[in-house]
Parts: C-alpha cells; structure tokens; sequence
C-alpha cells in the first residue's frame, strides 16, 4: 500500500496528484500530516504543497474540463465529505488518462459521484443566497450568521458582492467559525477569535442599530399576516425551507 500524506488544502490535493504523476506513483490512501498510516503500508511519501505545482494541475483541468466541470471539482472538495480527497484523486486521474469527453460518462461511478456531490454543494449556494438574514450594527454595517451543511459559503460570496455592493456586512460560517467581511472594494476572509456569542445568531443588543429591532418586528408581523392558515404545509415549508436555516431566520424566532 502507498500512502501520501498532505496538508488536507485544496492546494495541497493537487500538489500530491502532480507529484503521483512526478514519481508515476499512485496513492493507495490519503492521510493528513503527522497521522500514522496503517500496518503493513508498503511507502508513505509527504507531500510539501505548492501554488505552482498546484496551479499547473488546476490549469489542466481547465483545459480538459473547462470551467463549470472543473468547478465540480472545487465543489466535491466543499462537501467535506469523508474519502472525498479520494474521489477527487480518481476523477481527475481518469480525465487526465482517458481521451474525449469522459466527464460525461456517467457509467463511471466515479463521475456520476462527482456529479451529484458537485449538485449538492451548489444547491446549498442556493439556499445561502434565499435564507441570509442580515441584522445591521451600529456602525451601520451587516451581520448574518449561517451553518450550512456543506462549506457553500465561498461559491456564495461572489451573489453578496453583488447584490450588496454598496453597504459593509459580515457572513460568519458558525460551524466552521470563518466568514467575509465585505467593506465596499473585496470581500475578506476573516476569523473572530471569540466567536462564541455568534453561535445562537443573534447580534448582541448592544452592538445593533437603534432601529433593528423594529424592523426585525416589522418583518415578523409582516411574515404573519401574509401567511394563510388554511394553507399551512409544514412538510412542504421544511422541503423548501430547510430546519438548519430556521435558527437564524428573523421570521421564525
């Protein structure tokens, strides 16, 4: 058995794939830095990541792909899924070493797994796009807190900067304790080390604008009145508006 280990980055994934193909040594398993492999493993090799080896397999995919199929490859990365580095290995291995379009081939279990995780993690984009609630500060700027179930939020960050170029706000990923920091030119990746009073998504009273809460109960009243009751489907409201988002939804607190 051969074992890479890396430094479980996107970067480093594709540094260890141009490095199997450097040394046409293929990894059996994929391990983080300093875990011990298992018995009876034949090589472990350490892969040093690196942005120019990286890059050159990223440009690669781009060629054979081309950017929506190569984006996939990101996706599946986002799912954080278990044994998704391993997917991820034997997609790109075999659209490198098959000819023609063989990311169309979903015969292959590979591709069609691709797929389907890709699908998932772009639906869930979606869902960050609907169900972001911001709550403005008192410096005027806008916080809102998520959780959504695969790491969505930065495929997400590019519809904010749109959609709201012209006011500051904060996305803050609770599960994963990342999020952007938009302040009118880019959007930052930034981390708070004391995040915890983030978790229930409710900015403190302190910190919020005079008239939030207004608002936020203008929101709900206006929430309330629109709703039928005679037409209220709570398996249809959870199908389409899933429970993860509900914590931080102005109109369901």
């Amino acid at each position: 058995m051969v074992v890479f280990r890396y430094d479980k980055t996107f970067d480093g994934l594709l540094t260890a794939i141009f490095d199997a193909y450097s040394r046409r040594t293929f990894p059996d398993l994929l391990l983080p830095h300093g875990e011990l492999p298992p018995l009876f493993t034949g090589e472990v090799y350490d892969v040093a990541t690196d942005a120019a080896r990286s890059a050159r397999v990223w440009k690669g995919l781009m060629s054979k792909l081309g950017r929506p199929l190569s984006n996939m490859v990101l996706y599946v990365w986002l799912s954080e899924r278990e044994g998704a580095d391993m997917l991820l290995l034997r997609y790109i291995r075999k659209i490198f070493d098959s000819p023609g379009q063989f990311a169309y081939n979903l015969a292959d279990g590979d591709v069609l797994e691709v797929k389907k995780l890709a699908h998932k993690v772009s639906h869930e984009g979606h869902y960050l796009q609907m169900f972001v609630r911001f709550q403005k500060a008192g410096d005027d700027s806008f916080f809102a807190p998520v959780s959504p179930e695969f790491n969505s939020l930065p495929i997400a960050i590019p519809y904010f900067t749109d959609r709201f170029r012209d006011q500051k706000w904060l996305i803050y990923d609770v599960r994963r304790r990342y999020g952007y920091y938009y302040d009118l030119k880019q959007a930052t990746e930034v981390t708070i080390e004391d995040d915890g009073h983030l978790l229930d998504g409710k900015l403190d009273t302190k910190l919020m604008a005079e008239d939030e809460k207004r608002f936020q109960t203008l929101w709900k009243n206006y929430f309330d009145a629109m709703a039928i009751k005679e037409r209220i489907n709570p398996r249809l409201q959870r199908q389409q508006m899933p429970r993860r988002y509900w914590k931080f939804l102005t109109e369901k607190q």
